[in-house]
């Protein structure tokens, strides 16, 4: 028979888990809550070819295009291009195809993504930009070059997610893990639990980046890491985009370079695990005159090169 102290300290044992598990519930509320609002708003609509697109504008100055990664939306693109917008230039920001409230069309790839683009500007007036694209953005950043050499005036592949002969590729993922990945992507409460007990481990899968070098950085790029790492939230929002970005970045096919008669810059760095540094490489082979920058260590998000990286694509626009 139970004893009324054992049958009290289960209870109180019961309602601690029941209280652990609401204010965890609550935690993962508040913060995809507070996610949802943050890209509630600064953003326009626009209907394209392919769908309605979203977008955000901020700045003075040139216009510039800047195509946000894998994870993103228009609020990364904002975000990556914060030194550009300081130094003056009008940044248009699009949220790429399944990004939060941008369309999933039938025919969702990189070629597609850039004629959207071109609607884009049209709708803004806009008749030439360069084009900024970033990680799994410069797929779409680089066929815009390609396939509308008039409405581009340049093209930055900043840790381009692009083709390469020698690319090292992880290897596509078994049944299981497909199923995980697709669900985990769906479900904010999982990826938030993610963020709050392994951010470390989750910075080197997804960001490419050793945590300890993040670690060991200064306090505005630690902030910065985490900022990228979190603002995926709400990844709800954006996973039909982060799922198509796999299948294209993940096993890229090669692209018509040579054909690209536009100034070019590639920007990558040794140690980014994503290995960028290759598609960079072969980027700046390719095209006939293209500029390569990199440094040996800092990752798939610069750490310790962001005012570097504003600098060298402030630079090579400014020098058109």
């Amino acid at each position: 028979m139970v004893s009324r102290r054992a049958f009290l300290a289960l209870g109180v044992a019961t309602g601690a888990v029941v209280a652990g598990g609401s204010l965890i519930w609550s935690s993962c509320s508040s913060a995809v809550t507070g996610a949802r609002a943050r890209v509630a708003t600064g953003s326009t609509m626009v209907e394209t070819r392919h769908g309605a697109m979203e977008y955000a504008v901020a700045g003075e100055g040139p216009p510039l295009l800047m195509i946000h990664g894998t994870g993103g939306g228009f609020d990364q693109g904002l975000s990556f291009a914060q030194g550009l917008i300081a130094t003056g230039y009008k940044v248009i920001a699009p949220s790429r195809f399944g990004y939060l409230r941008s369309a999933f069309p039938a025919d969702p790839s990189s070629e597609s993504q850039a004629d959207a683009f071109v609607d884009l500007l049209d709708a803004l007036g806009v008749d030439k930009v360069p084009i900024v694209g970033g990680s799994a953005g410069a797929l779409s950043a680089t066929a815009f070059a390609i396939r509308h050499p008039g409405r581009c005036t340049a093209l930055v592949a900043l840790v381009p997610a692009s083709y390469a002969p020698d690319r090292s590729l992880a290897p596509p993922p078994g049944a299981l893990t497909e199923f995980i990945i697709n669900r985990g992507l769906r479900s904010d409460f999982l990826f938030w639990l993610g963020l709050v007990t392994a951010e470390s481990a989750m910075t080197g899968a997804l960001l490419a980046t050793d945590p300890a070098l993040v670690a060991a950085a200064s306090p505005e790029e630690q902030a910065r890491a985490h900022k990228i790492l979190w603002d995926i939230l709400p990844v709800s929002a954006r996973a039909e985009g982060l799922l198509n970005d796999a299948r294209l970045a993940g096993n890229p096919a090669p692209m018509a370079l040579d054909t690209i008669r536009v100034p070019t810059l590639a920007i990558s760095l040794e140690d980014d695990r994503f290995d960028t540094i290759a598609a960079a490489r072969h980027i700046a082979a390719e095209v006939r005159g293209a500029k390569l920058v990199t440094w040996p260590a800092g990752g798939h998000i610069w750490i310790g090169h962001d005012a570097d990286v504003t600098a060298e694509i402030d630079a090579f626009v400014k020098g058109l």
